[in-house]
């Protein structure tokens, strides 16, 4: 375990993280379901483990959402029949099409961010649209970790959405160590992190790696200059994403 990491127990935060879950749906959905996006990467799947301690997998609604195809779909169908939680498959593939194609009808062409950034929004969309529908209702989880919300690397309003957040204050390398606690297959929680969309690693987009992004937050430390500029650079540009919407307020 890196030095800086010395004093961070998995175990003892699982405890604290699943005790937290329990609380929060006892004061905003007694009875709700935990929906939640299973994208097969470590994030959903350790979520969904955390939510399934706390809640029990009856309580639990996983909803797989591949636009078009997707190489890892068998890793998101793995994670709903190890939890054994109820499960829904949603291809948005013809959503985020005829979204291009209403743009195009109306004189916009689609703008390379517009692109990236519309499946995440679909997808989210489409769990609320679950949440509100299935028996009981639900509250939909945020996946996001610490590390991808430092350089903004999350779609507001689409990944970055979610009625509670878990995990947001763990980075990439201590959610890898609550997944090995749990007892999640390490090809689950140590695979390539990647979007599920782009076809590219999380850290090729990036250009760098998440250790050396969680040793930056956690010492400041990074010997590679560029690195440490682009890191400073996209946090903040992007702290906009986890702040709350400016209002103006009369005198």
């Amino acid at each position: 375990m890196a030095e800086w990491l010395k004093d961070f127990n998995p175990e003892q935060e699982i405890e604290k993280v699943t005790e937290w879950i329990r609380q929060w749906f006892a004061e905003n959905g007694p009875t709700a379901n935990a929906v939640i996006g299973i994208s097969g990467g470590k994030d959903s799947t350790i979520v969904a483990h955390l939510l399934v301690r706390a809640l029990g997998k009856e309580r639990v609604i996983g909803v797989l959402m591949p636009d078009g195809e997707q190489k890892d779909i068998d890793d998101s169908k793995r994670v709903v029949e190890l939890l054994g939680i109820k499960s829904y498959f949603v291809n948005i593939h013809s959503a985020v099409e005829a979204a291009k194609e209403m743009l195009k009808t109306a004189g916009i062409e689609p703008a390379k961010d517009a692109i990236i950034n519309t499946p995440p929004r679909i997808r989210m969309a489409t769990l609320y649209a679950v949440a509100q529908s299935v028996p009981g209702g639900g509250r939909v989880a945020n996946t996001c970790n610490r590390s991808e919300d430092y350089v903004g690397y999350s779609t507001k309003y689409g990944d970055a959405a979610g009625d509670f957040s878990p995990c947001s204050d763990f980075t990439v390398t201590e959610m890898r160590l609550i997944g090995d606690a749990l007892g999640v297959p390490k090809e689950l929680t140590h695979k390539t992190p990647s979007d599920g969309l782009s076809g590219m690693s999380d850290e090729d987009k990036l250009g760098f790696t998440y250790d050396e992004l969680d040793r930056y937050i956690f010492t400041g430390i990074c010997e590679d200059e560029e690195k440490r500029k682009k890191i400073d650079r996209l946090h903040v540009i992007n702290i906009h994403k986890l702040n709350l919407m400016p209002m103006y307020k009369q005198k």
